[in-house]
């Protein structure tokens, strides 16, 4: 496996068959990984096309296991930006750190796709809240590392 990542908040792999392999660390470990599996699993129930599908995961080691998105995006003007998260939370979802690094781009799907939910939002009628992240103030110090995979 090619390390695509190493940060304080995740360990990140690329598999050799293009799965991406992710392990939660360092601060709320366990709440960003059961917030990142209820999201990604609830966008799949959507319908939503341009998000990692969950391969497997292991709850006992915070593993996770998702399909690929493509590479990671240098460049996109803010109004196309701007349009992705729109379009994100048209499936009733708002990512909370709608920043360039979590957008890539799939030439298989021929368009961006979203990664990255670990502080993400459902916000469909009746469905349980997000564990509360964002008033922690590691949050703001993970925001100014640049975040994580």
């Amino acid at each position: 496996m090619h390390e695509a990542k190493n940060s304080p908040r995740a360990t990140v792999h690329i598999g050799f068959d293009g799965s991406v392999h992710k392990r939660f660390k360092g601060p709320q470990a366990q709440e960003r990984y059961e917030n990142e599996v209820r999201v990604l699993q609830f966008l799949e129930k959507a319908g939503c096309g341009f998000v990692p599908k969950i391969i497997s995961k292991e709850d006992d080691s915070l593993y996770l296991v998702t399909s690929n998105c493509g590479g990671r995006v240098d460049r996109i003007s803010g109004e196309k930006v701007t349009k992705i998260f729109a379009n994100l939370e048209a499936f009733g979802v708002r990512h909370e750190d709608a920043e360039v690094r979590n957008i890539t781009y799939s030439a298989q799907l021929g368009r961006f796709c979203v990664i990255d939910f670990e502080f993400a939002t459902i916000l469909a009628p009746g469905y349980p809240p997000s564990p509360e992240m964002r008033s922690n103030p590691d949050r703001a110090a993970w925001q100014k590392e640049g975040g994580d995979a």
